[in-house]
């Protein structure tokens, strides 16, 4: 992983933090947005994120080919529902490589599920989506989202050569329109994108990250400001 930047890269953690406090918002109540209910929980916090991702992400959308949409699938994410994948992860990988450091077994989880105090989507800046056409028909990327690189040989990577050219040219139409609104992608997840997070102002050069972790009042779905 040598040339890639694994959300466990202690330079992640060390991203100061400035939280503008933009509010949460919740997807559904925009239109224009397609939203996917595989990942869907009962307080509705996977339809929720930052407002400035919201108005990204609307952006980006309209630099789609005519009759392509975006299909959000997640956005955020409670850090307690974080904590508890990145254990169930690591534990798999510790029964699978029992020869594997902690440290290592850290890195190996954090190609898949980012470390709880660093990860995009507690704090509501990553949204997981993907293409589909006007009608909401999923268009081939070359995994389901949120394939394990056991599962899908690595091909869950962004710019995996191991996909077809019909799912390359899909993940460039996604890259050109994400990018130009200001996201950046998780290079071991086609799917993930953000703005805002340590792992954003990191790969961007920003002085700061412009969201940090968000707890919800009662473990509901309703707006909340950072803690």
């Amino acid at each position: 992983m040598t040339d890639i930047i694994v959300l466990s890269d202690p330079r992640v953690a060390a991203v100061p933090l400035d939280d503008c406090a933009e509010p949460l918002v919740d997807i559904r109540d925009t239109p224009e947005l397609l939203l996917d209910g595989r990942l869907a929980d009962g307080p509705g916090a996977y339809a929720l994120t930052r407002s400035g991702v919201l108005d990204r992400l609307l952006r980006a959308q309209r630099r789609l080919p005519a009759g392509t949409r975006f299909l959000v699938v997640e956005g955020y994410r409670p850090p307690g529902l974080q904590r508890v994948y990145f254990e169930e992860y690591s534990a798999t990988l510790r029964a699978a490589h029992p020869e594997a450091s902690p440290a290592r077994i850290q890195e190996l989880a954090s190609a898949y599920v980012s470390p709880p105090e660093v990860a995009p989507h507690v704090s509501g800046g990553a949204i997981d989506l993907t293409l589909c056409t006007a009608d909401g028909t999923e268009l081939p990327l070359g995994t389901e989202v949120n394939a394990t690189p056991q599962e899908s040989a690595d091909a869950c990577r962004t710019a995996a050569p191991n996909i077809d050219a019909t799912a390359r040219a899909h993940r460039e139409v996604m890259w050109r329109a994400l990018t130009s609104a200001g996201f950046v992608n998780y290079p071991t997840e086609w799917w993930h994108w953000s703005y805002g997070d340590r792992y954003w102002a990191l790969l961007s050069g920003q002085r700061a990250a412009r969201y940090g972790p968000v707890e919800l009042p009662d473990g509901t779905g309703a707006s909340a400001e950072p803690a």
